[in-house]
């Protein structure tokens, strides 16, 4: 018998000190997105590529020494400069597809700021319900976006 599929969505805000160009930024350079995106610091990092365009993909590999290897490959479908990114991506565990997600980030000029909406919808293909961890995964992500836009 396969897994079981749990289909879910979630959408997380952040009000961020810096305008929308530099948060988009933040997302289509490559050595701007190294600084931020990624597993914890005491991951090894495998295989990183980024190609931000209309039909680009981007791959991102890592995992704590000696343990599991977390893969990640996306996807652009819609760019709109400073204002959108909408990308589809499926992670790995040990080369074994967990799920597969659409992912939407929306960017909205909020005074000297950016107000910044991300909203992800999945198929979860694990017998653990893996939501709730990859909304909390997600949220460490923009804490760690939202610490680098503003520079701390």
């Amino acid at each position: 018998m396969s897994t079981p599929i749990t289909h879910a969505s979630f959408t997380l805000s952040r009000t961020l000190n810096a305008p929308p160009s530099r948060v988009f930024e933040a997302f289509s350079d490559f050595a701007s997105k190294k600084k931020w995106f990624g597993g914890p610091p005491e991951w090894n990092q495998g295989e990183s590529s980024l190609e931000f365009r209309e039909g680009g993909r981007e791959t991102d590999v890592g995992g704590p020494e000696g343990g599991f290897v977390s893969t990640m490959q996306a996807l652009y479908y819609d760019i709109v400069d400073n204002e959108r990114i909408v990308y589809t991506y499926e992670m790995l565990l040990d080369g074994q597809r967990t799920s597969v997600s659409l992912s939407t980030v929306e960017l909205q000029a909020e005074g000297d700021g950016t107000l910044l909406t991300l909203t992800e919808q999945g198929a979860y293909f694990t017998e653990v319900d893996q939501v709730a961890g990859r909304k909390e995964g997600t949220d460490g992500l923009l804490d760690a976006l939202q610490a680098f836009v503003e520079g701390h």
